[in-house]
């Protein structure tokens, strides 16, 4: 577990861009259970090089393009419960941080791992991001 001190501000980064934290099991279950529409969840982490660039690019596809009805958070590391929980929607996805899932109606739509966070610049994810969301309300 990391420091709390350490990782609130990275909480912060995704919660002042519009997202609402998961920190136990059972809210992971009572919002995604009735969530109806397109959820965004975001696996956060302390990862330098892809946490880094995931959060400002998270942020920014929040504030263009086509956003979810629904965006939540948890913290790999700290939020030990939740994040086991959201993995369990994740339909066999094998565990990656940061990393997001995209669900519609409860239901899990699509992923976006580490790997096609890796190396990108926030512009670039934020169009994943966009893209993601997009294709899950097409659906």
């Amino acid at each position: 577990m990391y420091p709390e001190e350490m990782v609130t501000p990275m909480r912060h980064e995704l919660v002042q861009a519009g997202f609402k934290e998961w920190r136990s099991a059972a809210e992971v279950d009572r919002d995604l259970g009735s969530a109806k529409g397109v959820t965004l969840v975001v696996i956060n982490s302390v990862c330098g090089c892809s946490a880094a660039s995931c959060r400002p690019g998270v942020a920014l596809a929040m504030q263009s393009g086509i956003k979810p009805d629904h965006a939540y958070t948890v913290f790999a590391g700290n939020d030990i419960d939740a994040v086991s929980q959201v993995r369990e929607h994740l339909l066999g996805e094998p565990p990656s941080s940061p990393s997001m899932g995209i669900f519609k109606d409860g239901k899990f739509h699509g992923m976006i791992h580490r790997k096609d966070i890796q190396g990108r610049h926030p512009q670039e994810i934020a169009a994943l991001v966009n893209e993601a969301v997009a294709s899950a309300k097409a659906a």
